[in-house]
This record gives C-alpha cells, sequence and structure tokens, in this order.
C-alpha cells in the first residue's frame, strides 16, 4: 500500500456542479434559472440587509466601553473640610453616594473622619494636623508574581497533604 492509496475517514467530496445532468448538479449546476444568485459574482457583500439599512449603519460610532464596575465617588478636598465642620469626629460615609477625600487645600483643626475612599495626600494632611481617617473601601493591594507564585506552591503542597 503507498501513501497515495491512504484516505482520512473524514473526508467529504466536493459537490462537483456542471459536470452534466446525470450527476445530479447539471444544467443550472445547482444556481436556479436568471437573477442575481445565478450569475458570477452576483453574491451581496457581507452585512446587506436587501435595501434596508444594515444594522451596522445603525449603531452610533462611539468608542470604547462602559465599566460596569465603576463607582462614582463625590470629592471632598481637606480644605472644605475646615470650613464645613468643627472639629472632632465626622462621618462622610453614605449608602447612595460614595465619598472620596481629596488633598487640595490645607487642614489646621484635628478631624477623626470616616470615609469611603481617600487619596495619600489627603490622609497625610490630617494625620499631620493630628487626626485620623478611617477608610472604608480599600484597595486590595497587587501582590508582585514572585509572592502569587510562592502562595501557588504552597497552596498545592497544603492540598496534598491533606489528602
Amino acid at each position: 500500500m503507498s501513501l497515495t492509496e491512504l484516505k482520512s475517514k473524514n473526508f467529504k467530496a466536493r459537490k462537483r456542479v456542471g459536470r452534466g445532468n446525470g450527476s445530479g448538479h447539471g444544467t443550472y449546476s445547482c444556481r436556479g434559472q436568471k437573477g442575481q444568485s445565478s450569475r458570477s459574482g452576483g453574491r451581496r457583500k457581507p452585512g446587506f440587509e436587501g435595501g434596508q439599512t444594515p444594522l451596522h449603519m445603525k449603531m452610533p460610532k462611539l468608542k470604547g466601553f462602559t465599566n460596569i464596575n465603576r463607582i462614582d465617588y463625590k470629592a471632598i478636598n481637606v480644605g472644605d473640610l475646615e470650613e464645613m465642620f468643627k472639629e472632632g469626629e465626622v462621618d462622610l460615609t453614605n449608602p447612595k453616594n460614595k465619598v472620596k477625600l481629596l488633598g487640595n487645600g490645607e487642614v489646621n483643626k484635628k478631624f477623626t473622619i470616616k470615609v469611603d475612599s481617600a487619596s495619600a495626600s489627603a490622609i497625610e494632611k490630617i494625620k499631620k494636623a493630628g487626626g485620623d481617617v478611617e477608610v472604608l473601601a480599600q484597595k486590595k493591594e497587587k501582590k508582585d508574581k514572585e509572592t502569587r507564585r510562592a502562595e501557588r506552591i504552597e497552596a498545592r503542597e497544603k492540598n496534598k497533604t491533606d489528602a
């Protein structure tokens, strides 16, 4: 047996059109009579919807995407705290509107602040004035590649000992 005689089991012969009526695909060669589809090059372009405005033209030409996990913060500057509140404990948390403390302005009063989020400069300024900031929604710290790898290996070893 030679290599030319080998045949795949997953092979399906292509349809040979225009080889006589006895083949079942003669005369019109599976194209029907007349019309655009029977002519050479008579196929419609992808996306053509018969003269109706195509979907890709109905869609707006906007770029990018909307992040569904986005959190909108209301910004309050450190300088505004000085005018709005007296010295002492300030609770800026709100279930409907998240509040972020920003470091624009100066602060001289001693505040103990509860806030959803705060910038590093704002925390620094308040601590410098003798106050304290409690941030409720802290971001997770990103671990470097080596730390993540070591944790994976440790977890694998723990699973082996448990099994």
